[in-house]
């Protein structure tokens, strides 16, 4: 099953040792983000992990879509409400026009 031409296994020798650090890669571009959506979310971020089982991502994707959110709403956080009034409030002209 090895290759008999040296070229060959040298290159594979060479892949399989860059490989763990190409995985590592990836699941760092996939976990940071989703574990900062979790945290955010309000659900532990533990459930990040998820994403590295078979089919956890999906569990976890129905678990984000699905379930409530505990996050504080916009309005108690001193954010004006958007879209913002229609008609928008001019600024007062001085003198006051009576």
């Amino acid at each position: 099953m090895y290759p008999s031409d040296p070229a060959t296994a040298h290159a594979l020798h060479a892949f399989f040792a860059v490989l763990p650090f190409i995985i590592l890669i990836g699941v760092t571009i996939v976990l940071v983000p989703t574990w900062l959506i979790c945290k955010k979310a309000g659900f532990s971020p533990w459930l990040a992990l998820l994403m590295l089982v078979p089919l956890g991502n999906l569990i976890l994707l129905y678990i984000l879509a699905f379930a409530d959110w505990r996050v504080v709403p916009i309005d108690q956080l001193g954010y004006p409400p958007y879209p913002p009034p229609y008609p928008p409030q001019y600024p007062p002209q001085y003198p006051p026009q009576t």
